[in-house]
């Protein structure tokens, strides 16, 4: 049960967005900008590294959610996001995405320098300055995001079809600057909720 009252029966992020709508549009804006935007980085590389923050922090609503959209978008699918979620090294990614994955999970174990060795392997790998400075931003912003939806014990969704259904927005249409009504499982296209 959610330790504040959430005036409607949305889960997760989605209900905290319904609940605060002055704090939805700009969390929105930055999920999409860090994860729909062009970048170096492919969409589904970019969810994938939200993702497994969202894994490693035990935050299994943004796990399942990012984990869809990341599983939407990559080769392999669901089986690719179960492998990285058990250990990137032996996972059947990309030698520069297994790189930056090891920065992701530096920055989600503690705010303080990403180490020179981790960010040596991801160049030796062909990660760019953006790539790298884009893996650690995606982690920071998740481990806020991840905190948000866990620390105010939001409820997970009741339908096992959920997070199938949130990839196919977030792959569709993104994130959009709104947030869903209040009340209502429904959004429209312009103002899909971020669905961490």
């Amino acid at each position: 049960m959610p330790h504040i009252t959430i005036t409607n029966d949305l889960p997760g992020i989605r209900g905290l967005m319904a609940h605060r709508r002055d704090t939805a549009a700009p969390l929105n804006h930055l999920a999409n900008t860090l994860l729909r935007e062009p970048a170096s980085l492919s969409p589904g590389e970019r969810e994938l590294i939200a993702a497994y923050v969202s894994h490693l922090n035990s935050t299994p609503f943004c796990s399942g959610t990012h984990g869809a959209a990341a599983a939407a978008q990559l080769d392999g699918g669901q089986d690719t996001v179960e492998a990285v979620f058990a250990g990137p090294d032996s996972a059947p990614v990309a030698p520069r995405l297994r790189a930056l994955l090891r920065i992701a999970a530096e920055v989600q174990q503690q705010a303080r320098p990403v180490s020179d060795d981790a960010v040596a392997a991801a160049r030796a790998e062909g990660a760019e300055d953006s790539d790298i400075h884009d893996t650690v931003l995606i982690a920071a912003a998740f481990c806020m995001y991840n905190r948000y939806v866990s620390c105010l014990a939001t409820e997970l969704p009741a339908e096992d079809s959920y997070y199938g259904e949130a990839a196919h927005r977030i792959v569709d249409q993104g994130y959009g600057t709104g947030y869903p009504q209040a009340g209502s499982r429904d959004t429209a296209p312009a103002a899909e909720a971020l669905t961490t």
